[in-house]
């Protein structure tokens, strides 16, 4: 059983997820923006726990339903 801690997306995996190309991710990635990443060797790699984090500092408005 995989945990966030230890899953791991590619680029394109991230991309379909985010709904959105994965020259996006390239882009940020070259600006420092969007998830952590790690490079193994010449490929990107993404934790799902880190994604998850990235995803929800992204929302805006609303209010918590506490």
């Amino acid at each position: 059983m995989h945990t966030s801690e230890d899953y791991w997306l590619s680029r394109p995996e991230l991309a379909n997820r985010l709904k959105v190309p994965a020259r996006t991710l390239d882009e940020w990635a070259h600006k420092g923006k969007g998830p952590r990443f790690a490079k193994i060797g010449r490929f990107s790699r993404y934790r799902l726990i880190d994604v998850e984090a990235w995803e929800n500092a992204q929302l805006i408005g609303g209010s918590d339903a506490a």
